[in-house]
């Protein structure tokens, strides 16, 4: 017969491991997000001024880095700690997390062919950075959770969440997790739709052949 103390033990251990895997989840989306707008933000720059793959990714890792500490640094400022205190702390819980991703999401883009040349109004770039953020996710939660179990990490910002705001500080964003997700999602998708439409309408390079031994119709 299991002994009561024994079970409860056993309860509390598998509520804090489903606590501690849902806040990794969380933590991992959170960083996510700002790593997709950095990432799709660089890649559009680098497109647009016509960048060479190198440089068009250090711009994609420079605005990774950038929107996810900046995700993470609103809600310490909404509760009140000062920039320098709200970095510090930022710099400490995310920069392992956003690394990870950045690292893993670049290579999976790297390794799929065309997707660097692809272009932003092109299925295969759209369909690539999918996968690439989704492989990065995956990479890394176990990061987050194993920063997490030893109370480091996220582990470091969630005292702060929720706290009433004071002041002008009620009107700095609070961003939940879910909207930034979702936003991002519908983003990747309008561009995808978007670059589907382009080819499904943009008109054939091939010229039908003439019928009039090479040179073409309505001459005299």
């Amino acid at each position: 017969m299991d002994h009561p103390h024994a079970t409860h033990l056993e309860h509390d251990s598998h509520h804090d491991m489903g606590s501690t895997n849902a806040m990794a989840v969380s933590a991992t989306l959170h960083c996510l997000t700002g790593c997709a707008i950095g990432e799709v933000l660089g890649l559009m720059i680098g497109t647009a001024l016509g960048l060479g793959n190198l440089a068009t990714i250090a711009i994609a890792v420079a605005l990774a880095f950038l929107f996810g500490y900046a995700l993470s640094t609103l809600p310490l400022l909404r509760a009140g700690l000062g920039l320098g205190a709200a970095l510090a702390v930022v710099l400490a819980a995310d920069t392992l997390s956003i690394a990870t991703m950045e690292l893993v999401d670049n290579l999976v883009m790297a390794a799929i062919p065309g997707a660097m040349e692809a272009g932003l109004v092109n299925p295969v770039f759209w369909l690539s950075m999918m996968l690439a953020l989704t492989v990065a996710f995956f990479a890394a939660w176990p990061v987050n959770r194993y920063l997490l179990a030893r109370g480091k990490g996220h582990a470091l910002t969630h005292g702060f969440h929720g706290a009433e705001p004071e002041g002008a500080r009620r009107f700095i964003p609070d961003l939940a997790t879910s909207a930034l997700v979702a936003t991002i999602v519908a983003f990747m998708l309008g561009g995808l739709v978007v670059s589907i439409a382009d080819e499904l309408e943009s008109p054939s390079e091939v010229e039908a052949p003439s019928d009039t031994g090479g040179h073409a119709a309505g001459v005299r």
